[in-house]
């Protein structure tokens, strides 16, 4: 791993005294970034637009590729990211590959240096972000939360909602610091595991959301009504919502979204599912009642073994047009 590891070169940056100089690192702005899908893809191209230096890793070679062809540095695994970056983000599809990257074999923590600063832009159960934030601190290094959400559109634009999860508030403008390279709104939720907690929640309205309007999409079309014209008194009437007036499941009622690209990219429906399973393991931990978050998990776990699984979850259009 030596040639991976650059020298640290020091520079005088600032006034000097006759007492003092403040110095800079040319590694000051290197981020690590693990998992480089239709969403962190786009994270880390921002990141390195806005001036990052980006060391990179993903299982997935295509994405990897993609991302040194913009630029970043390419690592071999997680513990080769966390020897060179101090400063890491993560999104990774789900609990288990999440607990891979920071507590396997050749994972995050085996490697990291004390000081750290971790932030998991993952959804996953905040359960699991809370034990990683107590073993990061036992190794004197920090762990925040910060799922996501905006899709794949604002991943690319840079113009995501961060959801923070962070013990302190000094924790949660340094996660800042970084994520404002990324997103639009940042937003501390309270401890780690917040952050989680609200993307669940958030993820369970958007599915419930999704299928009411393919079902209303459908209904309109089989009526007769021409759908680009319903999409648009939808999305200036009460029944507006994300689902119609950015993300519309209709094939070609908008440009450059996953329906009207035969619902390629975005986020598939096998993550929609998983989201789903968390907020009614979440639910059922709490006894909170959410029926309706109950039929779209159902409804999403019956379109995955109908060969939607890979499909973008507005597929649920499609679905719904098939019974």
């Amino acid at each position: 791993m030596k040639q991976f590891l650059k020298p640290v070169v020091f520079h005088r940056c600032s006034r000097m005294t006759s007492r003092q100089f403040s110095v800079c690192s040319t590694d000051q702005d290197k981020i690590g970034f693990i998992g480089l899908g239709n969403m962190g893809g786009g994270m880390a191209a921002n990141l390195l637009q806005k001036g990052h230096s980006v060391v990179a890793f993903d299982v997935v070679d295509s994405n990897l590729k993609a991302a040194v062809e913009k630029g970043a540095e390419q690592a071999q695994s997680p513990a080769q990211v966390a020897e060179t970056c101090e400063k890491i983000v993560t999104m990774l599809p789900n609990n288990d590959i999440v607990k891979a990257v920071y507590q396997g074999a050749d994972g995050v923590f085996g490697s990291m240096k004390s000081g750290s600063f971790l932030i998991d832009c993952s959804t996953v159960d905040p359960a699991l972000s809370k034990d990683l934030a107590t073993l990061a601190s036992g190794m004197g290094s920090v762990f925040v939360d910060a799922p996501v959400s905006g899709g794949v559109n604002a991943a690319s634009a840079g113009t995501l909602t961060f959801m923070v999860g962070a013990e302190t508030e000094q924790h949660f403008k340094t996660a800042e610091e970084i994520l404002d390279n990324m997103g639009a709104k940042i937003t501390h939720c309270g401890g780690v595991g917040t952050g989680g907690a609200v993307k669940i929640c958030n993820n369970m309205l958007l599915a419930v959301s999704m299928i009411g309007t393919s079902e209303a999409m459908n209904l309109g079309i089989s009526l007769g009504l021409d759908p680009k014209l319903l999409a648009s008194i939808l999305g200036s009437a009460t029944g507006r919502c994300w689902s119609v007036d950015t993300y519309n499941p209709c094939p070609g009622v908008l440009p450059n979204v996953p329906s009207s690209n035969d619902y390629k990219g975005g986020f598939g429906t096998s993550l929609m599912t998983k989201d789903l399973g968390l907020a009614q393991d979440a639910a059922t931990r709490a006894q909170a009642a959410t029926p309706l978050g109950s039929l779209a998990h159902q409804i999403y776990r019956t379109m995955c073994n109908n060969g939607f699984a890979e499909k973008d979850f507005s597929s649920a259009f499609k679905f719904i047009q098939k019974k």
